[in-house]
């Protein structure tokens, strides 16, 4: 079955649910890496730092969070070269989302309850964000400022 679109779980509807002893079987998050770049680098060698900021109380998908990180990476090493920046994921996908299965098919009606049961099994990890938090963050010279702002857009 393929995955469904993230705008079925772009809304926080419900409590945090995270990983635990209650909550088994939950697939790894997409997103492994969050820091890029020049890790050790001190203040002084990059002291421009910008932010890219969420302007809604929603949930970024595993998925969304590795694609962004992934294309900034790829943007600022083409641009300001590869020991230029430091980039950093900021949002951690800790929410676990869940999926009633529905088959809509013939014979289905012998496979599905309905809504009956509905609970749902783990289906992925998102991270929730509010309103002014930072997602991702990233460090770079003075000289590479419209490269860095543009990056964020």
């Amino acid at each position: 079955m393929a995955r469904r679109p993230a705008r079925c779980y772009r809304y926080c509807k419900n409590k945090p649910y995270p990983k635990s002893r209650f909550n088994r079987g939950v697939p790894d998050p997409k997103i492994r890496i969050f820091d890029l770049g020049r890790k050790r680098a001190n203040v002084d060698d990059f002291p421009l730092c910008i932010h890219m900021v969420s302007n809604e109380y929603e949930q970024l998908s595993s998925e969304a969070l590795e694609a962004a990180r992934i294309c900034a990476n790829k943007y600022f090493v083409k641009t300001a070269g590869k020991e230029a920046f430091h980039l950093r994921v900021r949002a951690h996908p800790f929410h676990v989302v869940r999926i009633n299965k529905m088959l809509s098919c013939a014979g289905a009606d012998r496979l599905q309850t309905g809504m009956r049961g509905a609970w749902g099994k783990p289906n992925g990890t998102v991270a929730r964000v509010n309103i002014g938090q930072i997602i991702m963050s990233v460090r770079c010279k003075d000289s590479h400022r419209a490269d860095a702002a543009a990056g964020g857009t």
